[in-house]
């Protein structure tokens, strides 16, 4: 396990090796903090799967993280955001393409002062042979898809039952029900 989990952290932070991944890229900028367009063949992966072994059929089916192993150097990116603005991750987009190799466009985010390297915003995803790439967006219709008891204006993560247990379990805080009481006595 000692020596996978310092395999994983090695492809995972390995440097770029002044790579230059924007050529080609058409993602849309959001003004992140550290952005930088980029474009890149990369196989698409559970990264739980990855890292240890632990692997299950179709890589968890979007239960999973994903990521994507670059073609260019094997460094395993963590797809963190899909393309739509409600934090949507990228999972359930990425996991329809599970084990394929595909080209991805969109966000890396990187900062050497910070230590942030190979986090990535993916906005589509195009398969060989494919016309035009599929944009990256489908998470909130598959989310709602799965939860039709959630239906409702607002931001769907204030709809999740997952969430609502947590936090009827775990308080607004995590620190417990009579923290969030104290808090809210204390500060409204």
């Amino acid at each position: 396990m000692k020596i996978a989990l310092s395999t994983a952290l090695a492809l995972i932070a390995a440097p770029l090796a002044a790579q230059d991944f924007s050529e080609g890229s058409k993602a849309r900028s959001w003004n992140l903090y550290a952005e930088v367009p980029a474009r890149f063949e990369a196989k698409v992966v559970d990264v739980t799967c990855e890292l240890t072994g632990n692997c299950v059929e179709d890589c968890g089916a979007g239960s999973r993280q994903m990521g994507l192993l670059r073609t260019a150097d094997d460094v395993l990116v963590l797809a963190m955001k899909n393309s739509q603005a409600n934090f949507m991750g990228a999972a359930r987009d990425l996991a329809l393409y599970c084990n394929q190799t595909v080209t991805v466009d969109g966000l890396m985010i990187e900062d050497e002062d910070l230590n942030v390297k190979n986090v990535f915003q993916v906005q589509t995803i195009l398969v060989d042979g494919a016309d035009k790439p599929a944009k990256a967006n489908k998470g909130s219709k598959l989310w709602a898809a799965d939860h039709p008891e959630a239906k409702g204006k607002g931001a769907w993560f204030r709809r999740d039952p997952r969430v609502k247990a947590i936090i009827a379990d775990e308080g607004y805080l995590g620190l417990g029900l009579e923290e969030d009481k104290t808090y809210a006595e204390e500060n409204f």
